[in-house]
């Protein structure tokens, strides 16, 4: 049976993340199936961080097929769900399918990874009240008014079944505790 991981972006998601993981899932023997609002190619941007800005900087980035709308994906078909950062949670964090899938992944006991802005789904669902989880540090507020801990000292997190990173540039941490996870279901 094929080990599927749900990846949730849509338009304005971060290119580097969305790629990255698909590339290391599949590289690792996995299944990455990416959901959107609607199947086509994805505009995904880059953020980057520039001396002199006092938050990142964004521009256009490579652009990815969505496999499967949010409607179409089901928690049961999955081992996991990875909620991807960039500008695209900042709306489908209102997008009630998304908000269910994480919920739903959630109340099955099941992994729920997210990345930078990603965190913004977890909070909206409901998930993380009372972890300890970290983020971009902008979105520290939405951690700390759900009820959860943000923790800036780690460029990864596992708290329980949910591991959160800080950026892309968090990807080494992030994976080893992501695969660490993932491997202990083998």
């Amino acid at each position: 049976m094929s080990r599927q991981i749900l990846l949730i972006t849509g338009d304005a998601g971060e290119s580097f993340e969305c790629l990255f993981a698909r590339q290391r899932l599949q590289e690792a023997g996995f299944v990455p199936v990416i959901a959107a609002p609607s199947r086509r190619r994805l505009n995904l941007v880059i953020h980057d961080f520039e001396p002199g800005w006092d938050t990142y900087i964004e521009r256009p980035g490579y652009g990815a097929e969505s496999d499967i709308t949010f409607a179409e994906a089901r928690e049961a078909d999955f081992e996991a769900i990875l909620v991807l950062g960039g500008r695209a949670p900042e709306y489908l964090r209102h997008d009630r399918r998304v908000l269910d899938l994480v919920r739903a992944f959630d109340a099955a006991q099941k992994w729920v990874f997210a990345i930078c802005h990603g965190v913004q789904v977890l909070a909206a669902a409901g998930v993380i009240g009372n972890k300890r989880v970290t983020a971009y540090e902008h979105c520290r507020w939405e951690i700390e008014a759900c009820g959860a801990t943000y923790v800036s000292a780690d460029q990864a997190v596992r708290d329980g079944r949910v591991v959160t990173g800080q950026t892309w540039q968090s990807h080494p941490e992030f994976y080893r505790l992501v695969f660490g996870c993932l491997n202990a279901n083998a």
